[in-house]
């Protein structure tokens, strides 16, 4: 495993919402970071059909062009009752005519997809969201880290917290989705609390233990 020996790098990523959560995970470790958006680096295509490949490719296209360390993530809704779907084409469920994303179109489809396939019940509407982080170096190196958050799908959406499926994935043992926690309730790092709760803070947490602390 390589450590990380600086405090600047680029979070490989045009997503408004998940650079927000991701600067506000790193920010407590005095990272300096800009976005791959902020720098206008070109979107690369996410050829990949893993969250590690979509990961890598993202955070070896910004280290690449920024000569610096890239962090990325790369994760998405996984419904049991659609065979993993969306899964890694999350985003992409979101996309509309005009190259836009609407999650609320994309909320609904998993909607009318569960119900095509008659899931009414809560054991029926199983589903996890998985984050993959990848580290990467100019020089091609890469490290991953996984999270993953078990829940349910709920209908109708609820709260405008987050962001993308937030408001329709409630986890174990909550009475909230996502969409209707604050920042520190779904990263789940408030004091006293043991564990991670959210995916990509799961994720985060693997990368602070194998490339920060000694």
């Amino acid at each position: 495993m390589r450590k990380l020996d600086t405090k600047t790098i680029v979070v490989a990523s045009h997503n408004a919402g998940k650079i927000r959560e991701i600067a506000d995970l790193i920010g407590p470790f005095g990272f300096s970071a800009k976005s791959a958006a902020e720098l206008e680096f070109d979107e690369p295509e996410e050829t990949g059909t893993t969250f590690e490949e979509n990961a890598a490719i993202k955070a070896l296209a910004s280290a690449k062009a920024s000569g610096l360390p890239a962090l990325s993530d790369d994760s998405g809704l996984v419904v049991d009752a659609l065979d993993g779907a969306p899964g890694v084409y999350t985003a992409n469920w979101a996309e509309r005519e005009d190259g836009s994303r609407d999650f609320a179109v994309a909320m609904e489809k998993v909607e009318k997809a569960l119900a095509e396939k008659g899931a009414t019940g809560a054991d029926q509407r199983t589903a996890r969201f998985v984050s993959v982080l990848c580290l990467a170096w100019p020089d091609g190196h890469t490290e991953f880290f996984r999270g993953e958050v078990e829940g349910t799908v709920v209908w109708p959406p609820r709260g405008e917290k987050g962001f993308g499926y937030d408001p329709v994935f409630q986890p174990y043992g909550h009475d909230l989705t996502f969409g209707e926690m604050s920042s520190d309730e779904k990263h789940g790092w408030r004091r006293g609390e043991p564990e991670a709760l959210s995916h990509r803070a799961r994720a985060f947490k693997r990368f602070v233990e194998t490339c920060l602390e000694a």
